[in-house]
């Protein structure tokens, strides 16, 4: 087991174990090797974890927001050093391709704690009223010990972006990561203790879905963000709510991508595969309906063939390698069912739909796939799919794209390809999302506001935004004269 963690939780500042819990494995997606043996939480490791984060956070919220940034920012430093090797762990823990995690991963995390080391000054100040005589303040204050609870696309980027915010604000956190993904986090909490975190701080627990429901109803617990399923999304929305306890939430999506015929080809493809493909197309954010205007659809998709059939499919750590197989053999199912619908349902298969035939072993791969002549009503341009499963939409004007791209239940995200800088403006103004792009497709760097509307949640992950989702206004009036009461 090459990726054994010292124990499968992080508490106060070590490590802790409790094998009451129920044990699990963490597998290597790309072969189905027994990487790690780890223990869900029991409800005493739970307490624990809660009791940790209430002791520690009242001194820590008393710190400057100078001295608390200059850990995070320190925390930063040493996951970049550490680079490659948190980059190697996210693959095993993940099955994404090295060259990936080395570009997006760790690194990422790396900026989320710099970039909050570095505004919370400026970013947590309140305001001064002047009132006449009398005048009034606002000051941020943190809310306390708060929940994150990952998903496991992105394990140490999830960890980081919901910590480093969560930390600057003066709170404190227990973080559980995805049962599939359970590794990366723990070398988060070892580098904050490191960094010169105090001890307590930063928790890390393990767990399925019968763990979250104890972190959500626990009554020590001020907030909870999620990122995660739109079903898991509504069951933890519906708990916290009966706790009247602050929620952030990144879910799920279905997001439309419009290649409008005057749209650099090239690059529209390009988008579309980033949006589709990357992380073997597991990101909530992707431009899964990728709508191409009518005149230019069979140059589009013959483009979008030969470059989706050079992808090269591959063991992980080899750095030659593009994509990567699915989280687990049970998702890899679900999408090939989805596959299996897509054709059942009458679209055209244009690549992929099966299972890669140069890979051996049980890593849980799969074709990327796209599919042409979708209309709206297939399932597979509903639902979504979790997968390297790209649907192409024909549309003929704007304003029929844009009543089409908005019939879904989801709104996390949306893209638009095109020369009309007027055009792509008017058109993202009308899109229902929370996360839009022109002539790109899903660059997420921390310094702007990232999340969804809709169904696909609420709540803002990074920028200074995420800063008021961790904290909460206090008001002071101050009166300067004497009190006049009318008896």
């Amino acid at each position: 087991m090459r990726a054994q963690p010292t124990a499968s939780h992080f508490i106060d500042g070590e490590y802790v174990e409790d094998t009451e819990g129920t044990a699990f494995d963490s597998l290597y997606p790309a072969t189905g090797e027994v990487i790690a043996r780890l223990h869900a939480a029991t409800p005493a490791i739970v307490e624990q974890a809660v009791a940790a984060a209430k002791r520690a956070q009242p001194e820590w919220a008393a710190l400057s927001p100078t001295a608390r940034g200059r850990i995070l920012r320190r925390a930063a430093d040493i996951m970049r050093e550490r680079n490659r090797e948190l980059s190697e762990l996210e693959t095993l823990d993940t099955g994404k391709p090295i060259q990936e995690t080395i570009v997006a991963d760790p690194t990422s995390g790396a900026d989320s704690f710099e970039f909050f080391g570095g505004v919370i000054a400026a970013g947590l100040n309140g305001d001064y009223i002047p009132l006449g005589g009398d005048f009034a303040y606002t000051k941020r204050v943190p809310l306390g010990v708060c929940v994150g609870i990952g998903a496991w696309n992105y394990p140490q980027q999830i960890a980081c972006w919901k910590a480093a915010p969560a930390l600057a604000a003066g709170n404190a956190m227990v973080f559980k990561p995805s049962e599939n993904t359970p590794l990366g986090a723990l070398k988060i909490a070892e580098i904050l203790i490191e960094a010169g975190l105090p001890k307590g701080l930063f928790n890390v627990i393990q767990g399925d879905r019968s763990t979250g429901p104890l972190l959500v109803q626990h009554p020590d617990v001020a907030k909870v963000s999620l990122t995660g399923s739109v079903p898991t999304g509504r069951k933890v929305a519906a708990v916290a709510a009966g706790n009247l306890k602050h929620v952030t939430m990144e879910l799920g999506g279905k997001s439309p991508l419009i290649v409008f015929d005057d749209a650099d080809l090239d690059s529209a493809v390009g988008g579309a595969m980033l949006g589709n493909f990357y992380s073997t197309g597991q990101v909530c954010s992707n431009g899964t309906r990728v709508f191409v205007q009518r005149g230019i659809k069979q140059e589009f998709l013959e483009k979008l063939k030969a470059r989706t059939e050079n992808i090269v499919i591959g063991e992980p750590l080899d750095e030659a390698t593009q994509m990567g197989p699915l989280i687990s053999f049970d998702q890899r199912q679900k999408v090939l069912s989805y596959i299996d619908k897509g054709k059942a349902e009458g679209a055209t298969l244009i690549t992929g739909g099966g299972l890669p035939n140069h890979v051996t072993g049980e890593g849980y791969y799969i074709q990327p796939t796209v599919f042409a002549d979708v209309t709206d009503d297939m399932t597979i341009a509903r639902e979504e799919i979790f997968g390297p499963v790209m649907c192409v939409l024909d549309f003929d004007d704007e304003a029929e794209v844009i009543a089409r791209a908005n019939t879904t239940e989801f709104g996390l995200a949306a893209g638009v390809f095109t020369a009309n800088l007027s055009r792509g403006h008017r058109v993202v103004d009308q899109l229902d999302a929370g996360t839009l792009w022109i002539n790109t497709y899903n660059l997420c760097p921390v310094e702007i506001p990232f999340g969804g509307s809709k169904q696909s949640g609420f709540g803002r992950e990074n920028s200074l935004a995420a800063l008021e989702h961790y904290s909460e206004l206090k008001t002071v009036y101050v009166g300067m004269g004497k009190v006049e009461a009318p008896y």
